[in-house]
């Protein structure tokens, strides 16, 4: 199946990298929450791809989620990660798909635009373009480089906790990157270009397929709590292993 996943998301890929200079058709969400046409077409061109070769396997995609989320025996697509990126031909993009059962994850994170395939596998390592990663060995949150993000949702409803945090962020580290895309900042958690990453507010479809790539990679996943992460939370935490107390600690304002 992973071999499957890479050839869909390259394909899905190409079709992103053929629009990105083009002037296509955006439509809102929400009050900056934006969906373009090629999302809909990627994801579209994905569901057929897959609903072919596995038909009794659910897909979960963002542009056309309805109902409720499971985590067994399911695939979750986001068609176009970081679609503000692409709106504005900001190269930080790409096609993220999971696939979830009780006994096997695969994550398959793909930017067309830089060329950068991530995949992985349970307990088969994390790769970037063929090459094995792993997170970085940093054990100090002073030398940490720190990803994060703002949901929409959460900007409008907790700018100021955000703001707080970011903060305090920036004071214990060596810096903080927000560069729009979850599947990649955690694949970049994963091939230890980030030390830790937090963000609060994502869908399943934003993470599930980093989750995999940062696991394989020696990294760990939690939520705000310190506990394993699971969709239903609403921080999720990733860190190379090494920082996370202290990443935690300053996150919950300890």
């Amino acid at each position: 199946m992973l071999d499957f996943l890479k050839d869909v998301a390259l394909k899905a890929g190409k079709i992103i990298k053929e629009n990105f200079l083009l002037n296509n058709k955006v439509y809102h969400k929400g009050k900056i929450d934006l969906v373009t046409e090629i999302d809909i077409k990627v994801e579209n061109f994905i569901k057929e791809k897959l609903s072919k070769h596995f038909d009794k396997v659910k897909i979960i995609a963002e542009e056309s989620f309805e109902g409720d989320f499971q985590n067994d025996n399911v695939f979750f697509i986001d068609p176009i990660d970081g679609t503000t990126n692409f709106v504005h031909r900001f190269p930080f993009v790409a096609v993220s798909i999971a696939y979830y059962s009780k006994d096997c994850q695969i994550g398959v994170v793909y930017n067309p635009i830089i060329d950068e395939l991530f995949y992985a596998q349970t307990d088969k390592g994390a790769f970037l373009n063929g090459v094995q990663i792993f997170v970085s060995k940093n054990e100090s949150i002073n030398n940490s480089l720190i990803a994060t993000g703002f949901p929409y949702s959460s900007v409008e409803k907790n700018i100021k906790e955000l703001i707080n945090i970011l903060e305090r962020i920036l004071k214990s580290s060596r810096g903080v990157r927000r560069a729009g895309s979850a599947a990649l900042d955690l694949c970049y958690v994963a091939k230890g270009v980030f030390d830790g990453y937090y963000e609060t507010g994502l869908k399943p479809w934003d993470v599930a397929a980093g989750m995999v790539i940062v696991k394989e990679a020696g990294g760990v996943i939690l939520n705000r709590n310190g506990r394993n992460y699971n969709f239903v939370d609403d921080y999720i935490v990733a860190t190379n292993g090494k920082i996370t107390d202290d990443l935690l600690g300053i996150l919950n304002g300890v």
